[in-house]
C-alpha cells in the first residue's frame, strides 16, 4: 500500500520509501517512542510499563493473558516487564486462589499514585503533535481499522 500513487513505482523498482505507508506507519510509531521516552524518563517508565499502568487503571486487577491480549504482548515479553514493575513495587502479582495456573496483576498503592502522576503525559503527547482533536480521533479510528484489518489478513492466509 503506498501514500501516493503507484505511477512512481514501475514492475522492477521498489517506490520511494517516503510513499509507503508501511514505513510512514513505522517513522511515526519511532517518533512516538522517543517522545514517550523523554517524557517518561522523569517517571523512571518505559512506554510498555505506562501502557500496563493504563489498562490496569481502566480495568483493574487484570490476568497476564488479559494484559498481553490488550497490549498485544507475548507472556515472554509481558513476564519480565512485569516482574520489573513488581520490583518497583507498582504492581503486584498473585495467582488466582480458584485457578493457580493464573496470575493476577494489581495496581499498588504506590502504582495508583503513579498512574495519577502520569496522567499530564496524553495532552503533553497530544500537543506534541501539533494536530486537532478531531485530526488525531480520525486518525485514530483509522490506524485501528488497519491495524485489524492487517492482523486478519495474517490470521486467514497462514
Amino acid at each position: 500500500m503506498y501514500v501516493r500513487a503507484m505511477s512512481k513505482a514501475t514492475k522492477n523498482s521498489a517506490p520511494p520509501l517516503g510513499d509507503m505507508i508501511c514505513f510512514s506507519v513505522y517513522a511515526a510509531g519511532l517518533a512516538f517512542n522517543r517522545l514517550y521516552k523523554k517524557l517518561l524518563s522523569q517517571f523512571k517508565l518505559t512506554y510498555p510499563q505506562f501502557l500496563v499502568l493504563i489498562v490496569l487503571r481502566q480495568h483493574g486487577a487484570s490476568k497476564v493473558g488479559d494484559l498481553g491480549d490488550a497490549l498485544f504482548l507475548e507472556s515472554n515479553t509481558l513476564t519480565p516487564l512485569l516482574k520489573r514493575m513488581e520490583s518497583a513495587g507498582i504492581i503486584s502479582r498473585r495467582r488466582d486462589a480458584r485457578d493457580e495456573r493464573v496470575v493476577l496483576v494489581a495496581l499498588t498503592k504506590k502504582g495508583l499514585t503513579l498512574v495519577d502522576d502520569i496522567c499530564c503525559i496524553p495532552p503533553q503527547v497530544l500537543q506534541a503533535t501539533h494536530m486537532k482533536n478531531v485530526d488525531v480521533a480520525a486518525l485514530s479510528l483509522n490506524l485501528t481499522s488497519l491495524t485489524k484489518n492487517l492482523r486478519e489478513h495474517v490470521l486467514t492466509t497462514n
